[in-house]
């Protein structure tokens, strides 16, 4: 039998069709949407099955369709609570191999342990291919310093623009001359970056060491910005959060926040915390790897805000916080404050 793929990061065949299941939260079709938005040439359209209500804006095709307009394989672009790849989807999954697509999936439960999935991609010498695997040899932790400078974006909450912000900080350092690498932590930042270390794959115990491998020693002058996940306040995925902060050892730190939010994504019942503190939390427990470390600033989703609104928020949390507030997306002077704070 022909033995499906396995990858933690590598070149992926594209371009790609985006999968959207069923979904209809937002927040959980963060695959596709981060894929649109940073890797937009290689996203010829999207394919949901009935009763999805989200949508990346691009154009709706069948896989048949996609692979016609040079589509190569077909993505989930859904994170979905638990990374569960539902019953109700094999039969979309199963449509696009028969088209010609490979199969690529960030998902925790692996394409190639899908009897259906398998047995299809063997009959039709398709590819089955799961980034959301951590690579060999994983120490754990050290907590020795290590040299280069080092940016974690960490949040209030999941799915709320840790990625694009380090994205967005880590291009905006290049553009100004600055040796700089995004670090992909989570199966999109992977897809994108093409390379990375998925955090909430790694056995628990060997958290910290990862994030040391995702972020090596470098020269004095040079910058890691590396993408944070979940949150030290979320009751499911706190774990991961501590870990990757006291591996990646971070000078500095952005937080991320959505307004407008009030509970945790798939946990109605928890709060989320406020900004202030998310920085003290994240100073103390900090601490224990990097004595230096400090928040330079505050990163806010805007996107459901009209501009005139969201300009005036940015100001308003800046002069309450003391410290630089700006939307990576939106860009502008607010932003190029945050980026002057982090060089500084």
């Amino acid at each position: 039998m022909r033995e499906p793929r396995e990858r933690a990061f590598g070149a992926l065949p594209q371009p790609y069709l985006l999968f959207l299941g069923d979904t209809t939260e937002p927040g959980y079709a963060k695959t596709a949407f981060g894929l649109r938005d940073w890797a937009r040439d290689s996203c010829v359209g999207e394919f949901a099955l009935a009763g999805a209500s989200v949508s990346t804006g691009l154009p709706r095709l069948s896989p048949a369709e996609a692979r016609l307009r040079g589509a190569r394989s077909m993505v989930i672009g859904v994170a979905n609570s638990g990374g569960l790849i539902p019953d109700s989807w094999i039969g979309g999954l199963v449509e696009a191999l028969e088209a010609g697509l490979d199969l690529v999936s960030g998902m925790h439960m692996k394409l190639s342990d899908m009897p259906a999935l398998r047995s299809a991609a063997d009959r039709l010498g398709r590819d089955l291919i799961d980034v959301r695997t951590p690579p060999p040899g994983i120490r754990v932790g050290s907590g020795a310093k290590r040299g280069g400078k080092r940016l974690l974006t960490v949040g209030t909450d999941c799915a709320l623009g840790k990625k694009y912000t380090a994205l967005a900080i880590a291009r905006a350092f290049k553009a100004r001359g600055v040796a700089a690498d995004f670090r992909a932590s989570g199966q999109t930042g992977i897809m994108i970056a093409g390379g990375g270390i998925p955090m909430d794959a790694v056995v628990s115990d060997f958290i910290a060491g990862a994030a040391e491998m995702l972020s090596p020693a470098a020269a004095p002058d040079h910058w890691d910005v590396i993408e944070g996940q979940g949150s030290l306040f979320h009751p499911a995925y706190a774990a991961v959060t501590l870990g990757l902060l006291h591996g990646s050892q971070p000078d500095l730190f952005v937080v991320c926040h959505e307004p407008g939010r009030t509970t945790m994504l798939g946990h109605p019942g928890y709060t989320l915390p406020s900004i202030e503190t998310v920085i003290e939390q994240t100073v103390a427990l900090g601490r224990l790897t990097n004595p230096a470390i400090r928040c330079v600033g505050i990163s806010l989703n805007t996107a459901t805000l009209g501009s005139d609104t969201a300009a005036a928020l940015i100001a308003a949390e800046s002069d309450r916080l003391g410290l630089p507030v700006a939307d990576p997306i939106r860009g502008g002077a607010a932003f190029e404050q945050l980026i002057d704070a982090c060089l500084a």
